[in-house]
């Protein structure tokens, strides 16, 4: 990936998309990427990371004082302000983008499973060395797995609220999720939100890296142009229980609801999304940099919104759906067990 160096306010190079004409109700597409100096971002999806995310993230959206006097304010070093994380090496990056690829096949594979994808195609690869990789792009089986940590300090706890519930109208539930994405040098996550009643993608947003902020960038801009829905659904990823985000969704006025622990098919529609914009787009033609895969997104959004029919819509688009708008009328919430 080429790109021009982030600016010495540590923020990162930011890209919004256009509008994008079709019916009434469909929003624009929206859309950042933040690209990494050297072309190959990186991240750490840890508690230790991400509060240091979530720090430099308040610093950048805050005008008063200099920097210097906002770190000191939060208790964050200015080192860890600028810091820059180096990328992968260009075998880790074919190595990812192999893991992606099956994963996206079966994606109930673990570590050793996806070890022994690897093996046979001829990498000698370790377990230590796959569940970085895996860890790194954010990805994890579908089935449940032991509890062998409890959720951090300050994270509220949300029961999932769409189990056997039937939808009727749109903005009734949005989902959000992040994916991993290739490309042909390094790498960037992306996060959508989506309408469940129409599959209609609402915003979506790229970075190199997982933090918080890009998450809201793409929420904010769903909110921005549409009624908040009645229910914001997610899985149980660092960035959706942030302070943050949950202060976000409460603000507008959602019910928060969260996918169980390991549970992935909780998020059915978002994850389907996910296979079909791999499918269709990333895998068939890996983006050059990140401004190529920027215009690769908005181009297959468009279509996926707006000409690519739905089976399970019944031959329309999501825009069809999305732009009708029936009276919307609560339904009572079925509470599960969180776990």
């Amino acid at each position: 990936m080429e790109a021009a160096p982030a600016p010495a306010g540590g923020a990162g190079v930011h890209r919004r998309g256009g509008q994008h004409a079709g019916p009434a109700r469909p929003r624009a597409l929206v859309c950042r990427y933040r690209p990494a100096g050297d072309g190959k971002p990186a991240a750490k999806k840890n508690a230790t990371h991400l509060v240091v995310a979530q720090q430099r993230a308040l610093v950048q959206a805050s005008e008063a004082g200099s920097v210097q006097a906002r770190c000191q304010a939060l208790g964050l070093a200015r080192s860890s302000y600028y810091y820059q994380p180096r990328g992968e090496t260009d075998l880790n990056l074919t190595l990812m983008r192999l893991l992606d690829e099956e994963f996206m096949r079966h994606n109930f594979k673990g570590v050793l499973g996806l070890r022994d994808h690897l093996r046979l195609a001829g990498y000698q690869v370790n377990e230590k060395r796959v569940r970085r990789l895996v860890r790194l792009m954010g990805q994890e089986p579908v089935y449940p797995k032991p509890r062998l940590s409890v959720p951090g300090q300050g994270v509220t706890r949300y029961p999932y609220l769409l189990r056997e519930r039937v939808l009727s109208a749109p903005n009734e539930v949005w989902s959000t999720d992040i994916t991993y994405i290739p490309m042909a040098r390094g790498f960037l996550y992306l996060v959508a939100v989506l309408d469940w009643h129409s599959r209609y993608v609402l915003s979506w947003e790229l970075s190199n890296t997982l933090d918080v902020g890009f998450c809201l960038s793409a929420l904010d801009a769903a909110l921005a142009t549409q009624p908040a829905p009645y229910i914001f659904n997610s899985d149980q990823a660092s960035q959706f229980t942030s302070q943050l985000f949950e202060q976000a969704l409460l603000a507008a006025g959602c019910q928060i609801s969260r996918d169980g622990r390991g549970r992935a098919t909780d998020n059915a529609f978002i994850e389907r999304l996910w296979r079909s914009v791999k499918w269709e787009c990333v895998y068939l033609n890996p983006a050059t940099d990140g401004g190529h895969l920027y215009e690769q997104l908005q181009a297959y959004f468009s279509y996926y919104n707006h000409q690519r029919p739905h089976q399970g819509l019944k031959g329309q688009t999501p825009a069809q759906i999305y732009a009708q708008n029936p009276t919307f009328s609560p339904q009572p919430i079925c509470l599960t067990n969180p776990s």
